[in-house]
This record gives C-alpha cells, sequence and structure tokens, in this order.
C-alpha cells in the first residue's frame, strides 16, 4: 500500500502573511512485498541488442528496457577448474548470496544446503512460484527451491519441491523427471533420447495427493482456479532445440506469468515469482539467431505482462537479468563477403522500419565470461544501479522484502 505524506508548504499573500497549507502527497512504497526476478538464460548485451534491433527498430525499446534501473552483473563462480560459470553455480549466487561450483544447486562449494530467497518468502508467509520454458527441475529454477550436489537430479529436485520447499506454482517442462519408467506422462518417450526416468515413483500423483491440481495444456491452465498448480508441458525443455530449432512452447510463457501471478497475488501477504526464458540460452548454445530474436520477443510479451502487474502493484521489487551469457553474440553490418568466409556470421536481418539489414557473428557454443545487463524497478531497485556481482542481487533482494 502507498502510504499518504502530509506536507506543509509556505505561501505568502499580498500582504506579507504566511499561511501554512497543506499538500497531501504519495510516497512510493518503501518495502516490497511482491519479488519478481525475470531472468533471460544467457542473457548478454549482445541478445539483448538483436532483440531489440530485430522487434522493435533501429531506435526502438523494449519492454525489458523501460524499467528505470540498470546495472551490470558479474557472473563468475568459485570452482575451481572453469572460469566461466554455468546456470547452476550462477542461480545459486542470485538466489542464496553464496557462490558455489559449477553443477552444484543451492549448496556452497562444501556441499552445505544454503537457505534460498525463495524458502525466506516462504518463511515469511509469503506465496512463492517458479515458471520457466526449460525443465521445472533445471538448474536454474532449482537453484532457488532446492538442494543437490548436482544438477543432473533433477528426479531429486522433482521430489524436494514437493516434499518440502512445496511452492505454490510449478509450471514448465521436464515430464520425465516425475514418471517412473514406462509410464511417458502426456508426451510419448523417445526411447534413448527423452524417457520418463523417475526412480521414485509417480512424482505427479503425488503431488496430486498433497494438494496440487495438475494441468497439461493450455487450455487446463487457462481454466483452472486452484491456489497450488503443477504443470508440465513437454517431456524435457520446451523448446525446440538445434540448428534449425523453432522456438514454439506449447503454453507461452506469457500465458503461464499470467496465470502465476493471478494465483500468487491472492495472498495478503505478498510473494517471490521466479520466471524463466530458457531458448535464450539454447538457441544461444546453437548459434540460432532467428530462434533467439523469437525467444526475446516472447520474454518481452512476459516482461510487459508483468509490468501492467506492477502498475496496480507498485509494491513490487522486478529484477530482469541474465544468469550469464551465451556464444558471445555480436551485431556487425552485413557483408556478403564475409558471409562466404565466416561459418559463424548469420544474416541478414532486416530492421523494421529502415532498409538497412545486420548480421550476428557468434564466437562460441559455450558460455562466456561477460557480465550481464540488469534492468529493474520497485522497492530497493535503486540499489542495483551499478556494476555489481550476482550474490548482491540476493542480498538487495532479501532486503528490499525485509526477509
Amino acid at each position: 500500500m502507498r502510504s499518504l505524506v502530509v506536507a506543509v508548504a509556505l505561501t505568502v499573500l499580498s500582504g506579507g502573511t504566511a499561511v501554512a497549507v497543506a499538500q497531501t502527497t504519495h510516497e512510493r512504497p518503501r518495502v516490497a512485498k511482491n519479488i519478481i526476478y525475470i531472468q533471460g538464460d544467457g542473457l548478454g548485451p549482445g541478445q539483448r541488442n538483436l532483440i531489440r534491433l530485430a522487434t522493435k527498430g533501429r531506435y526502438g525499446e523494449l519492454a525489458l528496457d523501460k524499467l528505470p534501473v540498470a546495472g551490470m552483473v558479474r557472473t563468475t563462480s568459485v570452482d575451481p577448474d572453469e572460469v566461466v560459470t554455468d546456470s547452476a553455480a550462477s542461480a545459486t549466487a542470485l538466489a542464496t548470496g553464496h557462490k558455489t561450483n559449477n553443477g552444484v544447486v543451492g549448496m556452497d562449494p562444501k556441499g552445505r544446503p544454503v537457505e534460498t530467497i525463495l524458502e525466506l518468502a516462504k518463511k515469511a508467509g509469503k506465496s512463492t512460484g517458479l515458471v520457466t520454458t526449460a525443465t521445472v527441475t533445471g538448474a536454474s529454477p532449482a537453484s532457488f527451491a532446492a538442494h543437490v550436489p548436482s544438477r543432473d537430479l533433477q528426479n531429486d529436485i522433482a521430489k524436494q519441491y514437493i516434499e518440502k520447499v512445496r511452492p505454490d506454482v510449478l509450471l514448465g517442462g521436464g515430464e520425465d523427471w516425475w514418471f517412473p519408467k514406462g509410464n511417458p506422462g502426456q508426451f510419448p518417450d523417445k526411447p534413448g533420447e527423452e524417457e520418463s526416468n523417475s526412480p521414485y515413483g509417480n512424482l505427479v500423483e503425488q503431488a496430486q495427493r498433497t494438494g496440487y491440481t495438475y494441468v497439461r495444456n493450455a487450455d487446463e491452465l487457462r481454466a483452472t482456479r486452484s491456489n497450488r498448480l503443477l504443470g508440465l508441458f513437454a517431456n524435457e525443455d520446451m523448446v525446440d532445440y538445434g540448428e534449425h530449432g523453432k522456438y514454439a512452447p506449447r503454453v507461452p510463457l506469457q500465458q503461464m506469468a499470467r496465470k502465476a501471478l493471478d494465483v500468487l497475488s491472492k495472498n495478503p501477504r505478498g510473494f517471490f515469482l521466479f520466471l524463466e526464458e530458457e531458448g535464450t540460452d539454447g538457441l544461444s548454445h546453437d548459434n540460432n539467431a532467428a530462434g533467439v530474436i523469437d525467444a526475446g520477443r516472447a520474454l518481452d510479451n512476459t516482461v510487459a505482462e508483468v509490468m501492467r502487474f506492477v502498475a496496480k502493484h507498485p509494491d513490487t521489487l522486478v529484477i530482469i537479468n541474465g544468469d550469464h551469457e551465451t556464444g558471445g553474440l555480436s551485431i556487425q553490418d552485413y557483408d556478403t563477403d564475409e558471409e562466404k568466409t565466416d561459418p559463424r556470421q548469420e544474416g541478414p536481418f532486416p530492421i523494421p522500419g529502415s532498409n538497412l539489414r545486420f548480421a550476428v557473428d557468434w564466437v562460441t557454443n559455450s558460455h562466456t565470461g561477460a557480465d550481464t545487463p540488469l534492468t529493474a524497478s520497485g522497492p530497493g531497485s535503486d540499489r542495483l544501479g551499478r556494476v555489481l556481482d550476482n550474490t548482491e542481487v540476493y542480498a538487495v533482494m532479501r532486503a528490499a522484502a525485509r526477509l
């Protein structure tokens, strides 16, 4: 809620008499009732520029660029063998304020569990949610609500979700980690590639017995009125990868975000929500610029959805960030001669509203050590307007919500 402040101003009349006039103003909320952390996985400066140029034009502006606070985030982990972070280590730093080794989820380098911002929100009586176009048990969402020594233990992550932390909303891909071998769920198994593999029995049924409503598609998600949701919309990630992969999730990220906001905002104590677009990472790994553009458009539409919610709920801290950069993406003028000699150059891509075209060049199929751009708004966001370490993002979220 906004608090009212009464200010007294002195008005000097023509006779020289000063008269006190009460003026009522509104003070911005100082405490974040809600926190929405939005992650474009692999989203570095190049990806943000690519998405903006291709969808908004040369001088256009993305919804994610309209937030008033901007900063840069250092992403390195403390892995003894690798300089560049992976998603597990970076998300753990963001979620807990603790650096860790690559591949580790919600634990410090010695294997000790560390409390996450989502768990603190839960303790404070807030509702919580994890929404992603990756597997919902993937490294990034898991780092906010699970504690395992390896990101590959997605069955254990699913089990921890429903038995320990119990986020109110779980939406994404990855049904293979929830169903036992021989039970394909709603999506046919692909032997040797994508198969159900839960060693703990049917975790979806276990979730339902503990109060979760299970939804399997966009229509069921739209129709449900449940306050505790589990939705699994793909065998594994919701994005089609590969050199010619298409970005076409069965349930749009924007729709998942809208439902999560509807459910979580019912709690008068507020909520913590993690939202992730995975396609910006996976398609960057594939050096698929066209796919990154499509995933970025979906991410930006989701940000616009979130900011419509924020307009009615100004006591919400919103942070948009990439956990790391992927691919070493750069924007170049399109050069037909270079296209013949540089196998990593992609293009041309048109710029809306002009006759100009540009190319995309890639350095690698892996992550890089580049800092990631951050934008933010709401209570506490002013502390993010600088170059900061990823562990400091956690500190800002915790301080803003007084957790």
